[in-house]
């Protein structure tokens, strides 16, 4: 290979004087050296050969794929197209502006390539480091988050972890390290994290952190991998003084990943340097996370944010109502008078009737609101009941595995970890089946993926599912012991006791 085209091909770059029937088999030989699977993973939907006057043009979408196949596929490349020539052409690799978007764009993650760095330099085979700068989208020191500490609302469901969290920002050295703060969907654990980061970078400029998403931590990690910059991600990641992470239970069932990141808080966290994690379960209850990261996520400060109650509800859509009055209507939108105020009756109808998260406030609040808006129709009771009918019916509880567990663990005084464990005590299989039947009622997943959150196979949560659906439908008598000693109770009795519980 004697060069690698680095350019912009917003038309065609090269005219293409050769039969297509060259191409195909070119490409059809090299489907035979390397596998139909990888070839159709790397060159099928995304790559496009060019053969012109023994000139063979391999457009890709993005650099990435460009440093990607020179490093690992260029000698199968070559002998491929030796083997239908008979000689050996000039390849070389050409950015293709065209070929943006197709399949192979999610191997990049969600880590852009600068196209400014466009450029045409020898290629010899031989495997080397893109010189082209990395753009990420997370936020570092100098940016700012979409939330802050001063619009959270506080009420008694919330008032530790917003304690804690402003505790984080006041001290240099907090004493809750590692903050680890969750909860149910859409009840503020994002907006406190970035409130911390927002509000770090206001008080100690100076501060160095990283707000990310444990999914975004693991797709850097496997691109640092396959690019070769490993030591360039750990910098990254460890020389901060602040280190966010939201929904760190993506790194659950990801043994390599979960180790990298065990490094990562060690090195942190031992230079006296604050972490802070969010996630939808306690640290106990994420099934498939290593001992090792549990133990210390629990070594810190683990609050629990509950939904919120009814006066900050009514809080929530005051405010939530007053930031969409200031927002200026679209010019597209024929508004023929800005959207009135929302009187207290209908913002209490709203919190009563949507309990669960703060999402589903606001969307009832914006769908009120442009109505009104739209329609020049005043805000009434009656009016936001017949708009919001089908709102408020879609928006019924959703039952979270974490919430079954809790609810069976209480009942049947074991824990969370127990229930995913390996023992095979009498009340524990009992509750370990009560909880997988639950979940598979209540929520949509499959047996497998029930499995996989209880730390079994698919096939086991079909027997513990069969097993309590005959003691349900005989109503036979369940014999356990708790803390309380030795208990019987009718299997129907049961599963409606632990259904109030999971509802309520």
């Amino acid at each position: 290979m004697q060069g690698t085209i680095m350019g912009d091909s917003s038309g065609p770059i090269v005219q293409e004087t050769t039969t297509g029937s060259q191409v195909a088999a070119i490409t059809e030989a090299l489907a035979e050296r390397i596998g139909h699977q990888k070839y159709g993973i790397w060159f099928k939907k995304s790559i496009r050969f060019t053969l012109t006057d023994g000139h063979l043009r391999v457009d890709v979408p993005n650099l990435f794929m460009a440093s990607w196949l020179e490093n690992h596929f260029l000698t199968d490349i070559t002998r491929a197209t030796q083997s239908v020539l008979g000689t050996c052409p000039k390849i070389t690799f050409a950015v293709n502006s065209e070929l943006a978007g197709t399949g192979s764009q999610s191997q990049a993650g969600r880590i852009s390539f600068s196209t400014a760095a466009a450029q045409i330099y020898p290629a010899t085979g031989v495997r080397r480091q893109s010189q082209t700068p990395l753009v990420v989208t997370q936020n570092r020191r100098g940016s700012k988050l979409k939330f802050t500490l001063d619009s959270f609302v506080v009420g008694s469901t919330n008032e530790l972890a917003y304690n804690a969290a402003k505790a984080v920002v006041k001290e240099q050295q907090s004493p809750f390290n590692p903050l680890f703060i969750h909860g149910g969907c859409g009840v503020g654990k994002t907006h406190l994290l970035q409130g911390i980061c927002n509000e770090v970078s206001k008080c100690r400029p100076a501060t160095n952190w990283l707000y990310l998403s444990a999914e975004d931590f693991a797709n850097e990690f496997v691109l640092a991998l396959k690019t070769k910059k490993l030591e360039a991600f750990r910098r990254r990641m460890r020389q901060t003084d602040l280190l966010a992470i939201d929904d760190i239970h993506f790194l659950a069932s990801k043994p390599s990943t979960q180790e990298e990141f065990l490094h990562t808080f060690n090195t942190i966290s031992l230079a006296g340097k604050q972490v802070v994690l969010v996630s939808d379960a306690h640290p106990k209850m994420i099934a498939q996370l290593s001992e090792k990261l549990v133990n210390r996520f629990v070594s810190g400060m683990v609050v629990h944010v509950d939904p919120p109650d009814f006066q900050m509800r009514c809080e929530i859509c005051r405010r939530y109502a007053k930031a969409l009055t200031r927002t200026a209507p679209s010019e597209n939108l024929q508004v023929t008078r800005p959207p009135n105020r929302i009187p207290e009756d209908v913002i209490g109808y709203i919190a009563e009737k949507l309990r669960t998260n703060v999402r589903e406030l606001e969307g009832a609040m914006l769908k009120l609101t442009a109505y009104s808006a739209l329609q020049n129709h005043r805000i009434t009771l009656s009016v936001a009941q017949e708009v919001l009918a089908e709102h408020l019916e879609r928006c019924e509880p959703i039952v979270h595995v974490s919430d079954i567990e809790n609810s069976v663990a209480a009942y049947f005084s074991v824990t969370g970890a127990n229930i995913r464990s390996a023992k095979k005590d009498r009340t524990i299989t009992i509750a370990r089946h009560f909880s997988m039947y639950l979940a598979r009622k209540h929520t949509k997943m499959s047996s497998a993926e029930v499995g996989r959150l209880t730390g079994k196979n698919h096939v086991t949560v079909l027997m513990g599912c069969r097993k309590i659906e005959e003691l349900l439908e005989r109503n036979g008598d369940i014999h356990w012991y708790s803390t309380d000693g030795h208990r019987v109770a009718k299997a129907r009795d049961i599963f409606a006791q632990l259904e109030d519980s999971i509802r309520s």
